[in-house]
């Protein structure tokens, strides 16, 4: 059982200056590869870049033209973003005159068939890639999975922990830090809708996305579809959704039982996906044919992490050693911001996920779950609409009276993690939030279709103009000569390591998946 907010936080009073703003952040930021003219790159991930196999911070995620950069953590928010903005500079310098698409929903798409599917060599572990890869497609369609966006990790500082378990009258042991993760992931799934109206800036996609619209969705221009006032077409679900017709199931009652839910998940056999078949002769369609292929197809917006050594099973790994950091994965890019993520909007989310942790977390009822459900759809199809409600406790409230009272409660821990900070930058994050609350005209959904209105453009123009001026930006701040030597290093190794792992495989590739699966 948690304490409420205000006791945890008066409790914890100390823990302010003994390294409370310590906690781990870290970013893994997507972004398309597009040619010169926004049409989708074709090319191979260029090796200048490295192996997106082996390489730490660059690779690829679903398509070979969806690069994915992902930093290393650290306490300090400015630091991260410093990484992200040099690996910016050391891959625009790589990629001659290709752009990276600076917004969440893709450029224009053509066909299906027109995304290339990223490759990943020819190890076990590459091919396993691949074809986990090539499964989605099938499941999926390809476009969802050209979509892009951020994912926020964080991990409280270590102090923390025995102050929480002390609060709650209990011995320290990694049972508490487990049981305290999970209420934290409940009180994020409850609010993530705040997200999606405070960061969205997807309202509008082009029409070669959607082809044929869909409820809600208006015509901006002939190119265009959107959400007159809606905030993130990413978290909607035109965006990324498990369409497996009520089969996945998985709880955050505990770490146990989101386990078992994935296990499940991963184990049970799906009538739609066994007609896409496993494999043919020496081709596989995808990794099998249950209601998931692996963790990383259940696609919630917010997910408990353990980082996995070797080929582990990350349930394996959560299992075993428990979670180390919550993923936070509702984040659009921010077409404003050259590296996707401001600064900001991170020590925002840091004292968001915070305030998760130390509130009462009740288990989630099936009631519970639906109203969470209606509560982001709303948010992300009108969540700047005037007066516009949502759900809580069996009753309604307006969206800017409960978002009003999370910003408050935020408040109290933005204080602590600014204790010795002159500038108070956790404050001044949260007000620039409370002014979106305040007028919605002031959020990036409503800024990216007022550019658009302005100056006469479609969705895929705003982004393309988007796109060149931030590729601009990022040539013109010169990265440091020890960083460049690093990243090409970085790239050179990376390589090396692929092609070592190729030459090291002993087994065939059956074989492979037979006993990664077997794990448990």
């Amino acid at each position: 059982m948690y304490y409420d907010s205000d006791v945890i936080v008066s409790r914890l009073d100390a823990a302010a200056n003994d390294g409370f703003s310590d906690g781990l952040k870290g970013v893994e930021k997507e972004s398309l590869r597009v040619t010169d003219n926004g049409a989708i790159a074709l090319s191979d991930h260029p090796v200048e870049l490295g192996s997106a196999l082996t390489h730490p911070s660059i690779t690829t995620d679903y398509s070979e033209a969806l690069l994915e950069f992902v930093t290393a953590a650290n306490a300090s928010p400015r630091a991260v973003i410093e990484e992200l903005e040099d690996i910016h500079r050391f891959v625009y310098s790589q990629i001659g005159d290709e752009l990276l698409w600076v917004t969440s929903m893709p450029c224009i798409l053509a066909t299906d068939e027109n995304i290339p599917v990223a490759r990943y060599g020819y190890s076990n572990v590459g091919r396993m890639k691949h074809v986990y890869r090539i499964g989605l497609g099938y499941r999926y369609g390809r476009a969802m999975q050209a979509i892009a966006g951020v994912h926020f990790n964080y991990s409280p500082p270590p102090s923390l922990w025995e102050g929480l378990a002390a609060a709650q009258g209990r011995a320290f042991s990694r049972d508490v830090i487990d049981a305290c993760y999970m209420g934290m992931l409940r009180n994020l799934k409850r609010t993530i809708w705040l997200i999606a109206y405070l960061f969205g800036s997807s309202p509008a996609v082009c029409k070669s996305f959607v082809r044929a619209g869909g409820a809600g969705l208006r015509a901006f221009d002939r190119a265009t579809w959107f959400y007159p006032h809606g905030t993130s077409l990413r978290l909607s679900d035109f965006g990324y959704s498990n369409r497996t017709g009520g089969g996945l199931a998985v709880s955050y009652d505990s770490l146990e039982r989101y386990v078992a839910g994935l296990r499940h998940a991963i184990d049970t056999p799906h009538p739609p996906y066994q007609r896409i078949g496993v494999k043919r002769d020496d081709s596989y369609f995808q990794l099998n044919a249950n209601i998931l292929q692996i963790e990383n197809e259940y696609y919630s917006y917010v997910r408990p992490k353990r980082t996995p050594i070797g080929n582990e099973k990350r349930t394996t790994a959560l299992a075993e050693r428990g979670v180390e950091y919550v993923e936070l994965r509702s984040l659009d890019l921010d077409p404003w911001c050259t590296t996707g993520v401001s600064e900001t909007t991170m020590r925002f989310l840091e004292a968001y996920m915070l305030q998760a942790l130390l509130e009462s977390s009740p288990l989630i009822c099936a009631a519970a779950q639906e109203e969470m459900d209606h509560n982001l759809h709303t948010v992300t199809c009108k969540g700047r609409d005037t007066g516009v409600t949502l759900k809580r406790g069996g009753g309604s409230v307006e969206l800017v009276h409960w978002a009003g009272q999370l910003l408050d409660r935020i408040e109290a821990v933005s204080e602590m993690l600014d204790s010795g900070l002159a500038a108070r930058p956790y404050t001044e994050a949260l007000r620039a939030q409370r002014v979106k609350v305040e007028d919605p005209s002031a959020t990036p959904s409503a800024r990216v279709l007022r550019e658009m209105r302005d100056r006469g453009e479609s969705f895929f123009h705003f982004a393309l103009r988007k796109s060149e001026e931030l590729r601009t930006a990022g040539l013109a701040a010169s990265l440091d000569s020890r960083r460049r030597v690093h990243l090409k290093a970085l790239a050179q190794r990376s390589l090396h390591d692929q092609r070592r792992l190729e030459e090291d495989d002993e087994i065939d590739f059956d074989e492979y998946l037979r006993r990664y699966f077997a794990q448990h």
